[in-house]
C-alpha cells in the first residue's frame, strides 16, 4: 500500500512542476524534499528553513550539512515571531497564528522565485492530532502532498528507509514552543532554557527527550519508555536535578508515562 501511495505522491509532485518546500530538518519534510529533487531536479525545488529561537539550534548544523551534501537550493530565512503578540501569549490556538505568518513569508519567497506552490511535510497522521496550524496552512493554500497521498508518519519512515535515507529513524524535533504550557508567555529566555535542558539530557545519552515547562518554573521531563529505568540510579537523578536547576528551573520532575507527542494538549478535552 505504501508503494501505491508513493506512486501517487510522485505523480502529484511531477504535476506541480516547481516547489518551494518548508524544510524543518525532520523526516517528513526531508523525504518530501529529496523526492521532489529526484523527480523535478534541484533547479526546480527551493527549500526554505525559517530560522529563529523556535528551531532547536542543534538542527541548524545538520540542515546546513544535509542541503550541501545533496546539492539542494536552500535558504535560512529569519522568522520574527517576537513581533506576533497573538502567538507570544501562547493560547491554545498558538500554532494557528505562527503558521499563518510562516505561510505568508514562504509565499513571498515563492513569488521571488517564480514558483506558485508552497509545500510542507504534513502527513495523514498529523490530522489525527490537535494541530491548529494545519487550518492556517490550509487557509493560506499550502500544499500537503504526503497527507494528500494518504501517507502516515510510519509509512513515511518506511519509505525513507527503503530509499536508504540516513534520517529515516531520526527522532522528531518540533518547534520549541510546543514545550510550554498553554498560557505561559513565550520568551526567548524560556526557549533557550528548554533547549539547554534538552541538550543536557541528550549529552547524557537519552535519545528522545522533551523538557516541558509548566507554570512556577516546573520542568517535566519526558524520555522514551525504555529509558525511564535510567532514573532509578540515584546519582543520575541528582545530576539531572542539579543540572536543570542550574539552568533556572525551580522544580524538576519525571513523567512516568514517558515521551509522547502532543502531551501538552492532554487537557484539551475536545481532542482526547
Amino acid at each position: 500500500m505504501a508503494n501505491e501511495k508513493r506512486a501517487a505522491l510522485s505523480r502529484s509532485i511531477q504535476e506541480r512542476g516547481k516547489l518551494v518546500i518548508a524544510y524543518s530538518g525532520g523526516v517528513d519534510s526531508g523525504l518530501l524534499l529529496l523526492l521532489a529533487c529526484d523527480l523535478l531536479g534541484t533547479d526546480k525545488v527551493y527549500a526554505v528553513t525559517l530560522s529563529s529561537s523556535l528551531l532547536p539550534q542543534r538542527e541548524v548544523a545538520a540542515i546546513e550539512r544535509f542541503v550541501k551534501e545533496r546539492g539542494v537550493r536552500h535558504q535560512f530565512v529569519p522568522f520574527p515571531w517576537q513581533t506576533n503578540e497573538a502567538f507570544i501569549r501562547n493560547p491554545q490556538e498558538r500554532c494557528y497564528y505562527c503558521k499563518r505568518e510562516m505561510a505568508r513569508l514562504l509565499y513571498q519567497i515563492a513569488a521571488v522565485e517564480g514558483i506558485t506552490t508552497v509545500a510542507e511535510g504534513v502527513t495523514a497522521s498529523d490530522y489525527e492530532e490537535y494541530r491548529p496550524g494545519l487550518r492556517a496552512a490550509t487557509e493560506a493554500g499550502v500544499w500537503h502532498p504526503l497527507a494528500e497521498a494518504g501517507l502516515t508518519k510510519r509509512e513515511v519512515r518506511e519509505l525513507a528507509a527503503d530509499m536508504g535515507l540516513p534520517f529515516a529513524a531520526k527522532p522528531a524535533s518540533p518547534c520549541l514552543a510546543t514545550r510550554l504550557e498553554y498560557g505561559e508567555r513565550l520568551t526567548t529566555e524560556k526557549l533557550e532554557r528548554i533547549e539547554s535542558a534538552e541538550t543536557f539530557l541528550h549529552d547524557l545519552g537519552f535519545t528522545q527527550v522533551r523538557v516541558r515547562l509548566h507554570r512556577g518554573g516546573v520542568a517535566r521531563i519526558e524520555v522514551n519508555k525504555n529509558e525511564l529505568d535510567a532514573f532509578c540510579e540515584p546519582m543520575l537523578r541528582e545530576r539531572v536535578s542539579r543540572g536543570l536547576k542550574a539552568l533556572g528551573f525551580s522544580y524538576v520532575t519525571l513523567d512516568l508515562e514517558g515521551y509522547r507527542s502532543g502531551s501538552m494538549a492532554t487537557s484539551l478535552s475536545p481532542f482526547r
